[in-house]
Protein backbone atom coordinates (compact mmCIF):
# COMPACT_ATOMS: atom_id res chain seq x y z
CA UNK A 1 0.00 0.00 0.00
CA UNK A 2 1.69 3.44 -1.01
CA UNK A 3 -0.55 6.48 -0.14
CA UNK A 4 2.00 8.53 -1.88
CA UNK A 5 0.83 7.23 -5.11
CA UNK A 6 -2.61 5.99 -5.18
CA UNK A 7 -4.70 6.84 -7.59
CA UNK A 8 -2.66 9.44 -9.63
CA UNK A 9 -2.12 9.35 -13.31
CA UNK A 10 1.06 7.67 -12.91
CA UNK A 11 -0.52 4.59 -11.20
CA UNK A 12 -2.67 3.50 -14.80
CA UNK A 13 -0.25 4.41 -16.35
CA UNK A 14 2.46 2.11 -15.34
CA UNK A 15 0.27 -0.86 -14.10
CA UNK A 16 1.60 -4.71 -15.73
CA UNK A 17 -1.29 -3.75 -18.54
CA UNK A 18 0.22 -0.95 -19.52
CA UNK A 19 3.58 -2.78 -19.66
CA UNK A 20 2.50 -5.27 -21.92
CA UNK A 21 0.81 -2.71 -24.21
CA UNK A 22 4.30 -1.01 -24.65
CA UNK A 23 5.83 -4.25 -25.31
CA UNK A 24 3.35 -4.75 -27.92
CA UNK A 25 3.68 -1.33 -29.24
CA UNK A 26 7.80 -2.21 -29.46
CA UNK A 27 6.76 -5.01 -31.42
CA UNK A 28 4.56 -3.13 -33.82
CA UNK A 29 7.14 -0.82 -33.95
CA UNK A 30 9.38 -2.95 -34.98
CA UNK A 31 7.63 -5.11 -37.82
CA UNK A 32 6.27 -1.14 -39.55
CA UNK A 33 10.09 -0.38 -39.02
CA UNK A 34 11.19 -3.39 -40.84
CA UNK A 35 8.54 -2.93 -43.47
CA UNK A 36 9.37 0.26 -44.24
CA UNK A 37 12.90 -0.55 -44.88
CA UNK A 38 11.91 -3.40 -47.19
CA UNK A 39 12.68 -6.23 -44.33
CA UNK A 40 9.10 -7.50 -44.33
CA UNK A 41 6.36 -7.24 -46.18
CA UNK A 42 3.31 -4.46 -45.28
CA UNK A 43 0.77 -7.37 -44.75
CA UNK A 44 3.12 -8.94 -41.68
CA UNK A 45 3.53 -5.47 -40.47
CA UNK A 46 -0.42 -4.41 -40.89
CA UNK A 47 -1.36 -8.27 -39.24
CA UNK A 48 1.09 -8.02 -36.25
CA UNK A 49 -0.42 -4.21 -35.43
CA UNK A 50 -4.08 -5.86 -36.05
CA UNK A 51 -3.24 -9.12 -33.63
CA UNK A 52 -1.39 -6.39 -31.34
CA UNK A 53 -4.45 -4.17 -30.99
CA UNK A 54 -6.85 -6.54 -29.94
CA UNK A 55 -4.83 -9.24 -28.16
CA UNK A 56 -4.20 -9.62 -24.87
CA UNK A 57 -2.01 -12.67 -22.96
CA UNK A 58 -3.15 -14.15 -19.24
CA UNK A 59 -0.66 -11.48 -17.16
CA UNK A 60 -0.31 -14.24 -14.12
CA UNK A 61 0.78 -16.89 -16.96
CA UNK A 62 3.32 -14.89 -18.13
CA UNK A 63 4.83 -13.53 -15.52
CA UNK A 64 5.01 -17.45 -14.13
CA UNK A 65 7.39 -18.50 -17.32
CA UNK A 66 9.12 -15.06 -17.42
CA UNK A 67 11.17 -17.30 -14.46
CA UNK A 68 12.29 -19.56 -16.60
CA UNK A 69 14.17 -17.03 -18.98
CA UNK A 70 14.71 -14.52 -16.28
CA UNK A 71 12.75 -12.20 -18.07
CA UNK A 72 9.02 -11.71 -19.90
CA UNK A 73 10.34 -11.65 -23.33
CA UNK A 74 10.61 -14.81 -24.11
CA UNK A 75 7.13 -16.22 -22.79
CA UNK A 76 5.60 -12.93 -24.56
CA UNK A 77 6.86 -13.61 -28.25
CA UNK A 78 5.77 -17.25 -27.73
CA UNK A 79 2.20 -16.33 -27.51
CA UNK A 80 2.32 -13.47 -29.70
CA UNK A 81 3.66 -15.66 -32.74
CA UNK A 82 1.01 -18.58 -31.80
CA UNK A 83 -1.64 -15.84 -31.90
CA UNK A 84 -0.42 -14.44 -35.11
CA UNK A 85 -0.20 -17.22 -36.83
CA UNK A 86 -3.55 -18.62 -35.52
CA UNK A 87 -4.96 -15.44 -37.61
CA UNK A 88 -2.11 -14.44 -40.10
CA UNK A 89 -0.26 -17.76 -40.98
CA UNK A 90 1.83 -15.81 -43.49
CA UNK A 91 3.20 -12.94 -40.84
CA UNK A 92 4.22 -15.47 -37.91
CA UNK A 93 7.69 -15.47 -38.96
CA UNK A 94 7.84 -11.89 -39.05
CA UNK A 95 7.10 -11.68 -35.47
CA UNK A 96 10.09 -9.75 -33.35
CA UNK A 97 12.38 -10.77 -36.47
CA UNK A 98 16.00 -10.29 -35.48
CA UNK A 99 15.19 -9.40 -32.33
CA UNK A 100 16.45 -9.89 -28.44
CA UNK A 101 14.63 -9.88 -25.49
CA UNK A 102 16.08 -6.65 -24.45
CA UNK A 103 15.34 -4.65 -27.03
CA UNK A 104 11.88 -5.07 -26.59
CA UNK A 105 11.73 -4.33 -22.97
CA UNK A 106 14.20 -2.02 -23.38
CA UNK A 107 11.91 -0.06 -25.69
CA UNK A 108 9.13 -0.83 -24.05
CA UNK A 109 10.43 1.03 -20.50
CA UNK A 110 11.36 3.83 -22.79
CA UNK A 111 7.61 4.33 -23.92
CA UNK A 112 6.53 3.75 -20.37
CA UNK A 113 8.62 6.31 -18.80
CA UNK A 114 8.41 8.88 -21.74
CA UNK A 115 4.21 8.64 -20.94
CA UNK A 116 4.91 8.59 -17.28
CA UNK A 117 7.27 11.94 -17.62
CA UNK A 118 5.07 13.21 -19.14
CA UNK A 119 2.28 12.65 -17.06
CA UNK A 120 4.74 14.33 -14.19
CA UNK A 121 5.52 17.17 -16.22
CA UNK A 122 2.06 18.27 -16.65
CA UNK A 123 1.32 18.22 -13.08
CA UNK A 124 4.76 20.29 -12.31
CA UNK A 125 3.47 22.55 -14.66
CA UNK A 126 0.23 23.14 -12.06
CA UNK A 127 2.34 23.44 -8.90
CA UNK A 128 4.81 26.13 -10.87
CA UNK A 129 1.64 27.87 -11.82
CA UNK A 130 -0.05 28.06 -8.50
CA UNK A 131 3.88 28.83 -6.72
CA UNK A 132 4.10 31.55 -9.36
CA UNK A 133 0.71 33.05 -8.17
CA UNK A 134 1.65 32.82 -4.77
CA UNK A 135 5.20 34.56 -4.87
CA UNK A 136 3.34 37.22 -6.58
CA UNK A 137 0.81 37.88 -4.71
CA UNK A 138 2.88 37.48 -1.31
CA UNK A 139 5.51 39.40 -3.18
CA UNK A 140 6.04 42.11 -0.15
CA UNK A 141 3.91 39.98 2.69
CA UNK A 142 6.47 40.37 5.77
CA UNK A 143 7.31 36.95 7.47
CA UNK A 144 9.90 35.83 9.94
CA UNK A 145 12.88 33.93 8.41
CA UNK A 146 13.78 30.75 10.48
CA UNK A 147 17.37 29.30 10.76
CA UNK A 148 18.37 26.33 12.88
CA UNK A 149 14.42 26.26 13.99
CA UNK A 150 15.28 30.02 15.67
CA UNK A 151 13.79 33.25 14.18
CA UNK A 152 16.47 34.91 12.53
CA UNK A 153 15.75 37.78 9.92
CA UNK A 154 12.45 39.36 8.02
CA UNK A 155 11.58 37.90 4.89
CA UNK A 156 8.98 37.73 3.22
CA UNK A 157 5.72 34.42 1.76
CA UNK A 158 6.64 35.09 -1.56
CA UNK A 159 10.16 34.82 -1.54
CA UNK A 160 9.69 31.20 -0.14
CA UNK A 161 7.40 30.45 -2.37
CA UNK A 162 9.46 31.79 -4.95
CA UNK A 163 12.12 29.50 -3.43
CA UNK A 164 9.79 26.57 -3.98
CA UNK A 165 9.26 27.38 -7.33
CA UNK A 166 12.43 28.07 -8.54
CA UNK A 167 13.42 24.41 -6.92
CA UNK A 168 10.87 22.36 -8.61
CA UNK A 169 11.18 25.02 -11.60
CA UNK A 170 14.67 24.21 -12.35
CA UNK A 171 14.26 19.88 -11.74
CA UNK A 172 11.27 20.06 -14.11
CA UNK A 173 13.79 21.32 -17.07
CA UNK A 174 16.11 18.43 -16.04
CA UNK A 175 13.13 15.99 -15.88
CA UNK A 176 12.18 17.37 -19.67
CA UNK A 177 15.55 17.23 -20.85
CA UNK A 178 15.85 13.64 -19.50
CA UNK A 179 12.84 12.86 -21.29
CA UNK A 180 13.83 14.17 -24.29
CA UNK A 181 17.16 11.60 -24.15
CA UNK A 182 14.96 8.80 -23.28
CA UNK A 183 16.29 6.31 -26.47
CA UNK A 184 14.91 2.87 -28.03
CA UNK A 185 16.55 0.07 -28.10
CA UNK A 186 17.94 -2.44 -31.04
CA UNK A 187 20.54 -3.99 -30.57
CA UNK A 188 19.98 -7.80 -31.94
CA UNK A 189 22.16 -10.53 -29.43
CA UNK A 190 24.62 -8.56 -28.36
CA UNK A 191 24.69 -5.06 -29.87
CA UNK A 192 25.96 -5.48 -33.04
CA UNK A 193 22.73 -5.68 -35.08
CA UNK A 194 24.02 -8.61 -36.71
CA UNK A 195 20.79 -10.64 -37.11
CA UNK A 196 18.90 -7.73 -38.15
CA UNK A 197 21.80 -6.78 -41.21
CA UNK A 198 21.74 -10.41 -42.45
CA UNK A 199 18.05 -10.15 -42.57
CA UNK A 200 18.05 -7.08 -44.55
CA UNK A 201 20.68 -8.20 -46.98
CA UNK A 202 19.05 -11.69 -47.43
CA UNK A 203 15.98 -9.60 -48.40
CA UNK A 204 17.90 -7.24 -50.46
CA UNK A 205 17.69 -3.94 -48.39
CA UNK A 206 20.31 -1.61 -49.30
CA UNK A 207 21.12 1.27 -47.39
CA UNK A 208 20.53 4.94 -48.87
CA UNK A 209 24.17 5.81 -47.83
CA UNK A 210 25.55 2.50 -48.61
CA UNK A 211 26.34 1.46 -45.29
CA UNK A 212 24.51 -1.42 -43.13
CA UNK A 213 20.42 -1.20 -43.33
CA UNK A 214 20.47 -2.12 -39.86
CA UNK A 215 21.76 1.25 -39.05
CA UNK A 216 18.37 2.65 -40.85
CA UNK A 217 16.72 0.21 -39.57
CA UNK A 218 17.53 1.81 -35.73
CA UNK A 219 16.77 5.25 -37.08
CA UNK A 220 13.53 4.40 -38.74
CA UNK A 221 12.47 2.58 -35.71
CA UNK A 222 13.06 5.27 -33.48
CA UNK A 223 11.19 8.08 -35.30
CA UNK A 224 8.38 4.91 -35.31
CA UNK A 225 8.08 5.36 -31.41
CA UNK A 226 8.78 8.85 -31.34
CA UNK A 227 11.67 7.81 -28.95
CA UNK A 228 15.33 9.32 -29.26
CA UNK A 229 17.46 7.61 -31.77
CA UNK A 230 20.71 5.91 -29.75
CA UNK A 231 24.45 6.20 -30.92
CA UNK A 232 25.09 2.79 -29.99
CA UNK A 233 22.96 -0.10 -28.28
CA UNK A 234 23.00 0.51 -24.67
CA UNK A 235 22.03 -3.03 -23.53
CA UNK A 236 25.21 -2.49 -21.02
CA UNK A 237 25.50 1.22 -20.88
CA UNK A 238 22.87 1.95 -18.84
CA UNK A 239 23.07 5.70 -18.54
CA UNK A 240 19.35 6.87 -19.64
CA UNK A 241 18.17 4.60 -16.84
CA UNK A 242 20.21 6.17 -14.43
CA UNK A 243 19.97 9.65 -15.10
CA UNK A 244 16.29 9.23 -15.29
CA UNK A 245 16.27 8.02 -11.41
CA UNK A 246 18.71 10.72 -10.61
CA UNK A 247 16.55 13.32 -11.83
CA UNK A 248 13.35 11.70 -10.49
CA UNK A 249 15.16 11.45 -6.90
CA UNK A 250 16.26 15.30 -7.18
CA UNK A 251 12.63 16.42 -8.02
CA UNK A 252 10.78 14.67 -5.53
CA UNK A 253 13.59 16.31 -3.06
CA UNK A 254 12.53 19.87 -4.48
CA UNK A 255 8.94 18.82 -3.77
CA UNK A 256 9.74 17.63 -0.58
CA UNK A 257 11.42 20.80 0.02
CA UNK A 258 7.83 22.35 -0.39
CA UNK A 259 6.53 19.73 1.91
CA UNK A 260 8.67 20.25 4.72
CA UNK A 261 7.85 24.06 5.10
CA UNK A 262 4.56 23.38 4.71
CA UNK A 263 4.71 21.10 7.75
CA UNK A 264 6.66 23.86 9.78
CA UNK A 265 4.30 26.19 8.54
CA UNK A 266 0.93 24.59 9.44
CA UNK A 267 1.81 23.32 12.81
CA UNK A 268 -0.61 25.08 15.34
CA UNK A 269 1.88 27.56 16.99
CA UNK A 270 2.73 28.96 13.81
CA UNK A 271 -0.22 28.81 10.96
CA UNK A 272 0.99 30.83 8.79
CA UNK A 273 0.23 28.54 5.99
CA UNK A 274 -2.69 25.86 5.37
CA UNK A 275 -3.45 23.25 3.74
CA UNK A 276 -6.64 22.79 1.12
CA UNK A 277 -9.61 21.14 3.05
CA UNK A 278 -11.73 18.29 1.99
CA UNK A 279 -14.14 15.74 3.06
CA UNK A 280 -12.26 13.60 5.46
CA UNK A 281 -8.57 14.68 4.59
CA UNK A 282 -6.56 15.00 7.85
CA UNK A 283 -8.51 13.41 10.63
CA UNK A 284 -6.88 11.54 13.55
CA UNK A 285 -8.30 7.83 13.87
CA UNK A 286 -8.03 9.46 17.89
CA UNK A 287 -8.73 12.65 17.40
CA UNK A 288 -11.58 14.78 16.14
CA UNK A 289 -10.31 17.91 16.42
CA UNK A 290 -7.27 17.45 14.28
CA UNK A 291 -6.64 18.47 11.35
CA UNK A 292 -2.99 17.09 9.61
CA UNK A 293 -1.29 18.60 7.12
CA UNK A 294 -1.40 15.35 4.86
CA UNK A 295 -0.31 16.43 1.57
CA UNK A 296 2.82 17.99 2.66
CA UNK A 297 3.43 14.39 4.89
CA UNK A 298 2.82 12.75 1.38
CA UNK A 299 5.34 14.87 -0.29
CA UNK A 300 7.98 14.50 2.17
CA UNK A 301 7.45 10.78 2.47
CA UNK A 302 8.11 10.27 -1.56
CA UNK A 303 11.57 12.21 -0.88
CA UNK A 304 12.77 9.92 1.72
CA UNK A 305 11.57 7.17 -0.72
CA UNK A 306 12.54 7.87 -3.49
CA UNK A 307 16.58 8.24 -3.43
CA UNK A 308 16.92 3.75 -2.49
CA UNK A 309 15.26 3.49 -6.07
CA UNK A 310 17.84 5.43 -7.47
CA UNK A 311 20.64 4.13 -5.87
CA UNK A 312 19.43 0.47 -7.38
CA UNK A 313 19.44 2.49 -10.77
CA UNK A 314 22.70 3.92 -10.60
CA UNK A 315 24.21 0.14 -9.21
CA UNK A 316 23.02 -1.07 -12.20
CA UNK A 317 25.37 0.55 -14.35
CA UNK A 318 27.61 -2.21 -13.27
CA UNK A 319 26.49 -3.95 -16.28
CA UNK A 320 29.27 -6.81 -17.60
CA UNK A 321 29.69 -7.95 -21.36
CA UNK A 322 27.26 -7.55 -23.52
CA UNK A 323 23.92 -8.73 -21.51
CA UNK A 324 24.06 -8.92 -17.70
CA UNK A 325 23.41 -11.17 -15.60
CA UNK A 326 20.96 -9.77 -12.47
CA UNK A 327 22.09 -5.92 -13.15
CA UNK A 328 19.34 -5.37 -16.03
CA UNK A 329 16.65 -7.61 -14.21
CA UNK A 330 17.10 -5.33 -10.96
CA UNK A 331 16.37 -1.81 -12.60
CA UNK A 332 12.51 -2.93 -13.60
CA UNK A 333 10.81 -2.73 -10.32
CA UNK A 334 13.00 -0.05 -8.77
CA UNK A 335 12.58 2.34 -11.64
CA UNK A 336 8.85 1.45 -11.74
CA UNK A 337 8.47 2.41 -8.65
CA UNK A 338 10.67 5.61 -8.77
CA UNK A 339 8.35 7.32 -11.89
CA UNK A 340 4.96 6.21 -9.60
CA UNK A 341 6.39 7.70 -6.30
CA UNK A 342 7.34 11.09 -8.02
CA UNK A 343 4.36 10.93 -10.33
CA UNK A 344 1.97 10.39 -7.00
CA UNK A 345 4.82 13.56 -5.69
CA UNK A 346 3.80 15.73 -8.51
CA UNK A 347 -0.05 15.17 -8.48
CA UNK A 348 -0.13 15.81 -4.82
CA UNK A 349 1.92 18.80 -5.10
CA UNK A 350 -0.36 20.68 -7.43
CA UNK A 351 -3.36 19.96 -5.04
CA UNK A 352 -1.11 21.58 -2.38
CA UNK A 353 -0.04 24.72 -4.30
CA UNK A 354 -3.30 25.33 -5.99
CA UNK A 355 -5.20 25.18 -2.54
CA UNK A 356 -2.65 26.83 -0.09
CA UNK A 357 -3.84 29.36 2.01
CA UNK A 358 -1.71 31.88 3.38
CA UNK A 359 -1.88 33.49 6.87
CA UNK A 360 -0.32 36.97 6.47
CA UNK A 361 -1.99 37.60 10.49
CA UNK A 362 -0.50 34.73 12.04
CA UNK A 363 3.43 35.92 9.84
CA UNK A 364 2.55 39.79 11.69
CA UNK A 365 2.31 37.69 15.42
CA UNK A 366 4.83 35.72 14.70
CA UNK A 367 7.60 38.44 13.80
CA UNK A 368 6.63 40.05 17.26
CA UNK A 369 7.33 36.78 19.15
CA UNK A 370 11.11 38.56 19.77
CA UNK A 371 9.81 41.92 20.54
CA UNK A 372 12.17 43.48 17.64
CA UNK A 373 15.13 40.54 18.17
CA UNK A 374 14.26 40.00 14.46
CA UNK A 375 15.70 43.27 13.61
CA UNK A 376 18.82 43.09 15.96
CA UNK A 377 21.03 42.61 13.18
CA UNK A 378 19.96 45.68 11.00
CA UNK A 379 20.59 47.38 14.82
CA UNK A 380 23.97 46.56 14.31
CA UNK A 381 24.41 47.24 10.79
CA UNK A 382 23.52 51.11 11.87
CA UNK A 383 25.17 51.10 14.49
CA UNK A 384 28.98 49.40 13.16
CA UNK A 385 29.90 53.00 12.11
CA UNK A 386 29.99 54.08 15.47
CA UNK A 387 30.90 50.46 17.51
CA UNK A 388 32.74 48.60 14.56
CA UNK A 389 31.32 45.79 13.21
CA UNK A 390 32.04 43.40 15.97
CA UNK A 391 31.58 45.63 19.30
CA UNK A 392 28.01 46.62 17.42
CA UNK A 393 27.28 42.79 17.08
CA UNK A 394 28.32 42.47 20.84
CA UNK A 395 26.19 45.41 22.28
CA UNK A 396 23.24 44.13 20.85
CA UNK A 397 23.90 40.56 22.08
CA UNK A 398 24.37 41.60 25.24
CA UNK A 399 21.11 43.50 25.73
CA UNK A 400 19.33 40.48 23.97
CA UNK A 401 20.47 38.60 27.00
CA UNK A 402 19.60 40.83 29.83
CA UNK A 403 16.01 41.74 27.79
CA UNK A 404 15.63 37.58 28.20
CA UNK A 405 16.75 37.33 31.73
CA UNK A 406 14.62 40.30 32.95
CA UNK A 407 11.78 39.86 30.91
CA UNK A 408 12.15 43.38 29.41
CA UNK A 409 11.32 43.54 26.20
CA UNK A 410 14.16 43.69 23.41
CA UNK A 411 12.90 46.53 21.82
CA UNK A 412 11.55 49.00 24.89
CA UNK A 413 15.86 47.83 25.93
CA UNK A 414 16.88 49.34 22.95
CA UNK A 415 14.63 52.30 22.95
CA UNK A 416 16.13 53.32 26.31
CA UNK A 417 19.54 52.11 26.19
CA UNK A 418 21.68 55.37 26.67
CA UNK A 419 24.43 53.69 24.39
CA UNK A 420 22.15 53.11 21.44
CA UNK A 421 20.32 56.58 21.78
CA UNK A 422 23.97 58.43 21.98
CA UNK A 423 24.24 57.43 18.45
CA UNK A 424 21.11 56.85 16.97
CA UNK A 425 17.71 59.35 17.51
CA UNK A 426 14.75 57.26 19.04
CA UNK A 427 12.50 58.50 15.57
CA UNK A 428 15.55 56.41 13.58
CA UNK A 429 14.71 53.18 16.36
CA UNK A 430 11.45 53.32 15.78
CA UNK A 431 11.93 53.03 11.95
CA UNK A 432 15.08 50.33 12.29
CA UNK A 433 12.35 48.11 14.48
CA UNK A 434 10.22 47.98 11.91
CA UNK A 435 9.80 44.50 10.42
CA UNK A 436 8.31 45.01 7.58
CA UNK A 437 11.27 47.44 6.76
CA UNK A 438 13.94 45.15 6.38
CA UNK A 439 13.37 42.51 3.77
CA UNK A 440 16.62 43.53 1.33
CA UNK A 441 15.93 42.76 -1.96
CA UNK A 442 13.55 40.43 -1.13
CA UNK A 443 10.62 41.73 -3.84
CA UNK A 444 13.28 41.91 -6.78
CA UNK A 445 14.19 38.13 -5.90
CA UNK A 446 10.77 37.08 -6.05
CA UNK A 447 10.68 39.48 -9.43
CA UNK A 448 13.63 37.28 -10.64
CA UNK A 449 11.86 33.85 -9.59
CA UNK A 450 8.68 34.49 -11.52
CA UNK A 451 10.79 35.97 -14.35
CA UNK A 452 12.22 32.68 -15.07
CA UNK A 453 9.20 30.86 -14.65
CA UNK A 454 7.66 33.04 -17.41
CA UNK A 455 10.69 32.59 -19.59
CA UNK A 456 10.54 28.38 -19.21
CA UNK A 457 6.83 28.41 -19.77
CA UNK A 458 6.96 29.98 -23.12
CA UNK A 459 10.39 27.96 -24.06
CA UNK A 460 9.67 24.61 -22.34
CA UNK A 461 13.26 25.67 -20.49
CA UNK A 462 14.98 27.90 -17.72
CA UNK A 463 17.77 29.60 -16.74
CA UNK A 464 18.38 33.52 -17.61
CA UNK A 465 21.76 33.18 -18.50
CA UNK A 466 20.88 30.89 -21.50
CA UNK A 467 18.24 33.20 -22.09
CA UNK A 468 20.42 36.18 -22.43
CA UNK A 469 23.26 34.32 -23.96
CA UNK A 470 20.21 33.25 -27.34
CA UNK A 471 17.93 30.92 -27.54
CA UNK A 472 18.33 27.27 -26.18
CA UNK A 473 18.06 24.09 -28.82
CA UNK A 474 15.48 21.63 -27.22
CA UNK A 475 15.82 18.01 -28.59
CA UNK A 476 14.26 16.70 -31.12
CA UNK A 477 12.66 13.78 -29.87
CA UNK A 478 10.25 12.86 -33.87
CA UNK A 479 7.37 11.53 -34.13
CA UNK A 480 5.77 8.04 -35.26
CA UNK A 481 3.40 5.41 -35.07
CA UNK A 482 3.66 5.73 -31.83
CA UNK A 483 3.47 8.93 -30.03
CA UNK A 484 5.28 8.13 -26.42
Amino acid sequence: MSPVRAGAPTEAALSDEAWLSAMLDAEVALACAQARIGMIAWTSADAIAAVAGSWRCDLVSLACRARDAANPVVAFVQELTREVAARYPDAADDVHRGSTSQDILDTATMLLAAHAVDLILEDLDRVCDALARLAERHRDTPMAARTLTQHAVPTTFGLKAAGWLHAIGEASVRLRRVRGELPAQLGGAAGTLASYHEYAVLRGVVAQDGGSPALELVSVFAEELGLAEPVLPWHTARAPIAALGAELSMLTGALGKFGTDMLNLARTEVAEATEPTAEGRGSSSAMPQKHNPVLATLLLSAALQLPAHASVLMHCMLAEDERPAGAWHAEWQPLREALRIAGGAAHTAAELAEGLAAQPGAMARNMELTEGQIVAERLAVHLTDALGKAGAKQYLGRIATSSTATGMPFNRAVRTDPGILEHLSPRKIEEILNPADYRGAAGELVDRALREHRLRSHSGTGVLAAHDAGDIEQPDTGKGHFDA
